[in-house]
């Protein structure tokens, strides 16, 4: 059986369209005539590929690549073997992510699963919804009371889409995606099962046991933001959750009611950030950490990998570990305990 080909390739760029649009150069006396079609790795790329090379330590996928073109920075330009035809751009990897747009167009987004265009006869629609020219609705979508949808907005296979929600111009609202309560921008990608707009998770204590809280918020996200598989974003409970433009979140991400994110934040896989936090502009938080409820990271901060934040962190800060805190001081502690645990292991072996 044939494997199937998901992504197919079209006709191609010159290399110089490839330099012209990255903001490079082609070097290595390549033909800047010559047509790539694809991308690969360095190991896989195949004549009619386009590949990349960022790092020394792949030096050797690139003494024997066999692509019909490297994007590399000026720095690394020496080691391209000769007659490799390269691009040299100032960040090798970002043109690079550049050029795979331009030649995959239709990987950059959720798709049309059916591949139908307009509103499918087999979708819900209700009667009082307004949908723009353009827009396509696929089968066993759900579309509530008076919901709002922009032109060229894709709302894929079995998405429901709440009362009253508003969705912008240009979207990509995936298969599986639910969104109630919900204030969405232009340009917004929610990818396959999303959720948005459910309630939080809160509760009071008593005597009686614990009694739920209404949440009567909703959730406002922004123009050109990005939302993975499967993450879930509460809506407020006596404020909005605010998700700001051109943040990008990535799969199995959950945030909690009344959470505000700045503009441009990116949020790592199995990220949980719990109800009342606010994270400035430009936030960077690595997988699988989790942020207390109440506090604030400020602008351009970073948080590690599998950290557990439960203070304010200040504005540009770099930290990491549990609890989190500067990541100079971090590592001095994780030294400083490996060096007393050798040092303990060499004192049990000498009292022996």
């Amino acid at each position: 059986m044939q494997d199937p080909t998901f992504f197919p390739r079209g006709s191609g760029l010159t290399l110089q369209a490839v330099a012209d649009l990255v903001g490079g150069a082609v070097g290595g006396g390549a033909d800047a005539s010559r047509t790539v079609t694809g991308i690969a790795a360095l190991g896989e790329a195949g004549p009619d590929d386009l590949t990349f090379f960022d790092s020394p330590r792949y030096a050797s996928d690139l003494a024997e690549t066999r692509a019909g073109c490297v994007v590399v920075a000026q720095k690394h330009l020496a080691l391209v073997p000769a007659g490799i035809a390269c691009i040299v751009a100032k960040n090798a990897a970002n043109a690079f992510a550049a050029a795979g747009r331009a030649l995959f167009p239709m990987g950059a987004a959720p798709t049309a699963p059916t591949g139908i265009e307009g509103l499918s006869p087999r979708a819900d629609i209700h009667p009082s919804a307004e949908i723009e020219d353009g827009a396509t609705v696929e089968a066993f979508a759900v579309i509530g009371p008076r919901v709002k949808i922009g032109r060229l907005t894709l709302i894929a296979a079995g998405a429901v889409i709440g009362a009253d929600c508003r969705i912008g111009r240009e979207c990509r609202i995936g298969a599986g995606v639910v969104a109630t309560h919900a204030l969405i921008g232009n340009r917004v990608i929610l990818h396959p099962g999303v959720r948005i707009g459910q309630d939080g998770f809160g509760y009071t204590a008593g005597p009686a046991g614990l009694s739920k809280s209404v949440q009567i918020g909703r959730v406002i996200i922004q123009d050109d933001v990005e939302i993975g598989a499967n993450t879930t974003i509460d809506r407020g409970a006596i404020r909005d959750t605010v998700i700001g433009e051109g943040t990008k979140i990535d799969n199995q991400v959950q945030i909690g009611h009344n959470v505000r994110i700045g503009r441009h934040c990116a949020i790592v896989a199995q990220v949980g950030i719990s109800g009342s936090a606010t994270l400035g502009d430009g936030v960077m938080i690595g997988g699988q950490s989790g942020v207390t409820g109440h506090v604030t990271v400020g602008d351009g901060a970073q948080i590690a990998a599998v950290s557990s934040v439960n203070g304010d962190v200040p504005a540009g800060a770099r930290w990491g570990g549990t609890p989190a805190r500067p990541v100079r001081e971090w590592f001095r502690e994780v030294t400083y305990l490996h060096e007393m645990a050798r040092k303990g292991r060499s004192q049990r072996s000498d009292d022996e």
